[in-house]
């Protein structure tokens, strides 16, 4: 298709200097124009314009108290890692990076932060609401339920051995033990599906490769279907988990996506292998940069995976990814003046910054400094339904009617857009009473912390509080993509 074309024909600089967008959609891509349309959102419910919601700022310092107290019972020297996949793979005070560390004993640094690359990307596509019913036992063996269609024999063996604590890498020397998990620890929501994806990594249910599982690779990942993911997730009728077909989807356009790019590296005279770690080797210049910046970061996880979203998102025929349409969205674009193209459109890219979030600490281990953690060119905070259902629930963003709470909504429904554009634009401003309150400076404290400190975990202390599921404060028809 042309318009599939002109998403997948992006245009990359050699890799001796920082990538260049020319997206045709790049300017959404921007996370100052990300605040710039939400800010307009904003602007408009304050001016009572809005059926659905209205603001209570005189319940913003209460609530910054309570995230506050929350942060500092979490973290009491406030030494706060940024909200990332990599605190998921912590659940259960499990070292789960010193498990994949022990297995990659001997690996140079550029292997380690590719086989980190492949690990995150794949585990948070997989992180979207699983439901409230959902567990994952750790250490239960996979239900041979389904096998992925036209996989290898070697990648259904590994499959049966996807719950095991850990699978050795035949190229690893034996290590010493690092911590391990109970065997029979069940997870739910997002640390579930973080330890799921991580023994499932472990065994290689996403490489192609016999004797080489800690990969993901698009030989693997294109035969990925919901009935492979309901075996790796444990999912049955009496363990349901929502969003199953989208996630597969994801992961399933996700091997395509590699094939066409690591192909147009190739022609180029860049040879990559189709795995989520040419990221990383765009991005570093294959480690010879010591220095990216968020914004960079962003653009190169939204650029290489704009093929793999949901196609009913477009803008001039192109797929636009996470983006709302919202009626007093504006066509502000960061750096000034206007986009007309675009009017109308609030991007979010929740998915895409929660993995860029995630892909700092790869790149940080790898000696690679991770700039832009602070301003309006920084990544936002994540508009999903923790961090807007805090604001819901403390009373912040108030709604208008109690039959907002009771019907179930659609993401792209323009009361769940300014609901998550509300969200953003609180995030930025609870981050600053929230470092009034712990002594802290942007610089030291950036909003990665916040979320991490933070405002994620709050807003799943108050669901817990008001609902006895501790499920969010509005209802949500999740296709496993967004939410």
């Amino acid at each position: 298709m042309d318009s599939e074309q002109a998403v997948q024909d992006v245009a990359q600089t050699p890799p001796t200097s920082p990538p260049t967008p020319r997206h045709l959609l790049r300017l959404l891509h921007d996370p100052a124009t990300i605040r710039l349309r939400c800010r307009s959102v904003l602007q408009a419910v304050e001016g009572n314009l809005s059926p659905s919601f209205r603001i209570d700022r005189s319940a913003l310092p209460a609530l910054a108290d309570r995230v506050a107290a929350i942060t500092r019972e979490r973290y009491p020297t406030l030494a706060i890692p940024p909200h990332s996949r990599w605190r998921h793979f912590e659940a259960g005070g499990v070292d789960r990076k010193a498990e994949l560390d022990a297995l990659m004993a001997g690996r140079d640094r550029l292997e380690l932060a590719r086989t980190r690359f492949d690990l995150t990307v794949v585990s948070v596509l997989l992180d979207a609401g699983a439901g409230a019913a959902w567990r994952y036992t750790e250490g239960q063996a996979i239900a041979a339920a389904a096998k992925p269609r036209a996989a290898a024999d070697e990648l259904l063996a590994m499959l049966d051995q996807a719950a095991a604590p850990a699978a050795a890498s035949t190229a690893a020397p034996e290590p010493a033990a690092p911590p391990t998990a109970d065997p029979r620890q069940q997870y739910s929501r997002s640390e579930g599906l973080a330890v799921a994806s991580f023994r499932a990594f472990l065994a290689g249910a996403f490489s192609s490769r016999a004797g080489e599982p800690l990969r993901a690779d698009a030989g693997a990942l294109r035969h990925i279907d919901a009935a492979a993911l309901r075996a790796l997730f444990q999912s049955g009728p009496n363990n349901p988990m929502v969003g199953l077909e989208g996630r597969a989807g994801l992961l399933s356009r996700l091997g395509a996506a590699l094939s066409d790019e690591a192909g147009r590296d190739a022609a180029r005279g860049l040879p990559t292998e189709a795995r989520p770690a040419l990221m990383f080797d765009r991005l570093t210049a294959r480690g010879t940069r010591t220095q990216v910046s968020t914004s960079e970061l962003l653009g190169e996880v939204l650029r290489t995976l704009a093929p793999i979203w949901p196609r009913g998102t477009q803008i001039m025929g192109v797929p636009a990814g996470d983006i709302g349409a919202h009626r007093w969205a504006g066509d502000s674009v960061a750096g000034g003046g206007h986009d007309p193209t675009t009017v109308g459109w609030v991007p979010f890219h929740k998915l895409s910054q929660w993995l860029s979030y995630s892909l700092m600490e790869p790149l940080q281990w790898a000696g690679v400094e991770v700039t832009g953690l602070d301003g309006d060119s920084a990544l936002t905070g994540l508009p999903e339904y923790r961090n807007g259902g805090l604001f819901i629930d403390g009373g912040v963003i108030v709604p208008r009617s109690p039959s907002l709470m009771e019907r179930t909504h659609r993401p792209q429904d323009e009361v769940i857009v300014e609901w998550r554009a509300l969200t953003v634009c609180l995030l930025d401003e609870i981050a600053v009473l929230v470092r009034e309150r712990l002594g802290r400076s942007a610089a030291e404290l950036p909003l990665a912390c916040i979320l991490e400190g933070g405002t994620w975990a709050a807003g799943r202390v108050l669901a817990a509080e008001r609902r006895s599921d501790g499920s969010p404060p509005l209802k949500i028809d999740s296709d496993g993509t967004v939410f």
